[in-house]
Parts: C-alpha cells; sequence; structure tokens
C-alpha cells in the first residue's frame, strides 16, 4: 500500500481514496499520503471489530470515512436498519472527534436482480440521513446495482440509479468514469432526464408515447428499479 499511495503522488495531486480490508494496509498506507485531510478511508463496517480498528486510523490522519452500513448481522434488511447502522458508526467516530462533514455513509447497492426493495431502501435511508447526521456527506458504489445484469445493459440501470439518488442528496458516488453519459449526468449536463426522472419519483408520469431515445431509456429503467415493473433483462424492449 505504501508503494502504491506513493507512485500514485509522485504523478498526481488528487486526493486519494484508499480501498483495502487488511487494517495493516491501511494503516501503512495512511502513513505515507501527502494530503490526509483530503484523503479518505474506504470503508469502515459498522460492525465493533471493524471500528475498533479503522476509527483510531481515520482519526489520527484526519481524514474523511466512508462509513458502510454492513452491520453485524450483514447487509441490513430496510432503512431502519441502515438507519440503527448509522447511528453506531456515527456515535463510534464522533467520540474519535471526526466531524460529520467527514463522514461519506454508504447504504449499500444491491442488485436489482435480487428485486427493488433494497434499492428504494438505500433511497429511504439518504432521505433520512441529515436528520440523522446533519451535515455528513454521501456515497455509493454504483455499479453494484447492475451486477449480475448482461454487460451491455448495466450502463443504464447504473444511469438511472444515479439520478434516482441525487434527488435524495446523494452527494458523492463511485462510478465508470469511461460512461460518457454517467459523467455527463454527474457534470449537470442532463437536467432534462434528471428533471424526468424526479418527475416520476414525485408521481409525475409522462406519456411514453411521448418519449424517445435516452428519455425512454429512463422511463423504462426507472419502472423497473422503483419495482413499478419485474426485472428482466427485455425491460428495454418491452
Amino acid at each position: 500500500m505504501p508503494w502504491a499511495v506513493e507512485t500514485v503522488e509522485a504523478v498526481s495531486d488528487l486526493p486519494l481514496v484508499l480501498d483495502t480490508t487488511n487494517v495493516n494496509a491501511m494503516a501503512a498506507g495512511f502513513k505515507v499520503v501527502k494530503n490526509k485531510t483530503d484523503a479518505v478511508l474506504n470503508s469502515i463496517m459498522a460492525r465493533p471489530e471493524r471500528m475498533e480498528a479503522l476509527v483510531p486510523i481515520a482519526a489520527e490522519a484526519g481524514c474523511s470515512v466512508v462509513a458502510l452500513l454492513w452491520g453485524p448481522d450483514g447487509m441490513p434488511r430496510d432503512s431502519n436498519e441502515r438507519a440503527a447502522l448509522s447511528v453506531d458508526l456515527l456515535m463510534a467516530l464522533m467520540e474519535a472527534g471526526i466531524p460529520n462533514e467527514k463522514m461519506l455513509f454508504d447504504p449499500i447497492a444491491s442488485p436489482i436482480t435480487l428485486g427493488a426493495d433494497q434499492t428504494l431502501a438505500g433511497l429511504e435511508f439518504l432521505s433520512m440521513l441529515q436528520d440523522i447526521a446533519p451535515g455528513a456527506g454521501s456515497t455509493i458504489g454504483l455499479s453494484n446495482v447492475s451486477n449480475g445484469v448482461a454487460e451491455h445493459l448495466r450502463k443504464y440501470l447504473d444511469r438511472t440509479y444515479l439520478v434516482m439518488l441525487m434527488k435524495h442528496g446523494l452527494t458523492t458516488a463511485i462510478v465508470n468514469a469511461y460512461d460518457d453519459e454517467i459523467m455527463a449526468i454527474c457534470k449537470g449536463e442532463r437536467q432534462n432526464l434528471v428533471d424526468l426522472v424526479h418527475g416520476m419519483m414525485d408521481g409525475n408520469d409522462p406519456d411514453p408515447a411521448s418519449l424517445a431515445g435516452a428519455e425512454l431509456e429512463h422511463y423504462k429503467t426507472y419502472k423497473t428499479l422503483s419495482g413499478q415493473t419485474v426485472f428482466s433483462e427485455s425491460w428495454l424492449e418491452l
């Protein structure tokens, strides 16, 4: 890890995100990071042993932290379990002197192939986050939602899910930077598509006959991700 950090920092001044499940590697990496306060530790699970091992590393570095809502029993079942796990992480981080603004809560994206319930639970948790941890940020591994889906279809799920998360205040995400459409959405260049999906989330469904191209793709994909239609890999053709 120190070698990786030093190699990247030799050619880039951009902040680093260190991601490993190896506690010793994480600690070693942060010892050599130049700009510790802008770096991100990814991640600390809501498990006592992980919090005990990793919170001190984050506190010493003064870095930001991805607070991963994965608890002792694994994946939370709904938004309420996510909220309970977030409080556990919040208290541990606050006690170590880490401010809310340095916390990035990850509600965990689960594959749509497992059903829309978890997708919707993550969205609902994000809508609760500022009441739980005012000033905290959020993040998500976006492509998890399309894990297991045919490769050529994954981008459509990722794009629409990102727009859905944005409505509930998502502040950062791990995305495929080679997807030009994803990057255009991140840069605010697809406001018509954002308005379409957010309007549907508010209950304002357009006439699908009036839509074409990317708008129709987002329309159909939103219906699938929101559980209004049953997921199948032919959802864009129906």
